[in-house]
């Protein structure tokens, strides 16, 4: 009997053993899987390596400087929304490069009509012609509606910078983005200076922007906003293809942003 009663003794442990290895690994299990939903990870598409500059460019409307000679042409060529048109009423492509300081980009844009209807910068600021600029700067991707977890610059006409901030309202963002424009006929040339917050940026706060580095990579996309004379705007014109048939995201989602890749 005593026999039988220590290897009934042993099954048990071994059986409260194996019991509670399981339940730690499940445990083990759905922690992971918490850990995992609550991680939101931007899958890279679009990376394109941007080159380091060693004379910044000066700002002022022209492409004669020798940094923008040695780096090539990308195109404005997505519709995310509006209808089909035509090279004579729309055509896009810019360029960048960048320092420890800022990114710098370069804007072509032919446009037969520029139009401004609302000269309050916090009206309806997407139904002007406007340069959109996107810009995450950990590339972490996800949701930025109304946080700092990426931005989305409108770079007016008249170079006023708009976005919406955490207390779902737009703001000026002028010392973000600095912009000289030159048009000639129907040609516009763009030149951005951008400095770089990340997530920790607070409005009215003393904000460090971020120094930029070689390796370095950054949610970007880039659009432009057309209209040629109706209260809203015509056409939404981005740098990234985005699958689906709802493309106008890039204001909500840093998913749908581009990777750009700093190089020297």
């Amino acid at each position: 009997m005593k026999k039988i009663f220590f290897l009934y003794l042993i099954l048990s442990l071994v059986a409260c053993r194996k019991e509670t290895t399981d339940k730690t690994n499940n445990q083990l299990a759905v922690t992971d899987q918490e850990d995992t939903s609550k991680t939101t990870t931007k899958k890279n598409h679009q990376i394109r390596e941007v080159k380091k500059a060693t004379i910044v460019p000066k700002l002022d409307g022209n492409m004669d400087d020798p940094v923008w000679k040695e780096v090539i042409w990308y195109g404005l060529d997505q519709k995310w929304l509006g209808e089909d048109y035509t090279v004579d009423d729309f055509f896009g492509r810019y360029k960048m490069v960048w320092t420890p300081e800022a990114l710098y980009i370069l804007v072509e844009i032919k446009d037969n009509k520029l139009y401004d209807q609302n000269k309050d910068p916090l009206t309806l600021w997407w139904d002007d012609d406007c340069v959109e600029i996107f810009i995450d700067a950990d590339n972490s991707g996800g949701n930025h509606q109304f946080s700092n977890n990426a931005f989305a610059y409108h770079v007016a006409l008249d170079g006023n910078v708009v976005d919406l901030g955490k207390d779902k309202k737009p703001l000026l963002y002028n010392n973000h983005v600095t912009t000289k424009r030159v048009t000639k006929g129907d040609v516009s040339v763009w030149e951005f200076e951008m400095i770089v917050y990340d997530d920790t940026y607070e409005e009215g706060k003393v904000n460090d922007p971020v120094i930029l580095k070689k390796d370095q990579q950054l949610g970007f996309a880039i659009a432009y906003n057309d209209n040629d004379g109706s209260k809203e705007r015509e056409n939404f014109i981005g740098s990234v293809f985005i699958p689906g048939e709802e493309k106008n995201l890039g204001w909500i989602n840093a998913d749908v942003f581009g990777t750009i890749l700093l190089v020297e």
